[in-house]
């Protein structure tokens, strides 16, 4: 197939566009178990710990590293490795968030049985309220995006751009509720040119 500019163009902005189409689909969703779920995120004592594979795992490091850097301790852990010892970073005063498209990948489900034998809460989000998944979690947040972007609607896209969305809009939510300020946010990010921005507004502040 012979294409020109002009079609690469068209054919990017149309796939960004239905990215965007997605994501509104996804904020229509919102319901009362965000709020929900920003309640137990407030109320955890320990850490927030997010859990996936394949694309989801990329976008759950993604998520803990948001609320990590917005205050809020987190950490990611693959779902598979987790069936190999790393369950046991894995406290009763933890937050699990469970991510997965479908919310039928086996080695995700693998966890469900230990993971309630620790006791820690769980939030997953998922396409689909009514999957195994989503059955067996305290929270159970839906972001079904609809069809991927590609053009055969395999490769994870709009669902792993909508799972992202949901983590970035937990987080912050979170972490303004929290009272979290931009001070806050120069200590956890010291270096870069961010942090030399933020570091200069420190400086201009206390003199």
């Amino acid at each position: 197939m012979n294409f020109t500019d002009y079609d690469v163009i068209s054919a990017c902005k149309g796939k960004i566009m239905q990215e965007a189409e997605a994501l509104n689909a996804v904020a229509g969703q919102v319901d009362e178990t965000y709020a929900s779920a920003i309640h137990y995120i407030l109320e955890c004592k320990g850490k927030v710990i997010i859990t996936g594979l394949g694309k989801t795992g990329h976008i759950g490091k993604k998520i803990a590293a948001s609320f990590a850097s917005l205050g809020i301790p987190s950490f990611f852990i693959h779902s598979c490795e987790s069936l190999h010892g790393d369950l046991g970073m894995i406290s009763a005063d933890d937050l699990l968030i469970m991510i997965s498209n479908s919310g039928k990948s086996q080695e995700i489900l693998s966890m469900l049985p230990s993971i309630k034998r620790i006791g820690v809460k769980t939030i997953s989000i998922t396409q689909d309220k009514c999957s195994p998944l989503a059955l067996n979690t305290d929270i159970a947040i839906e972001a079904n995006s609809g069809e991927e972007i590609d053009h055969l609607n395999l490769a994870p896209t709009a669902s792993s751009t909508a799972a992202l969305a949901v983590g970035d809009a937990l987080a912050v939510v979170a972490c303004k509720i929290r009272g979290f300020k931009r001070e806050d946010y120069a200590l956890r990010h010291p270096a870069g040119a961010l942090g030399q921005k933020l570091k200069d507004e420190y400086q201009r502040m206390v003199r």
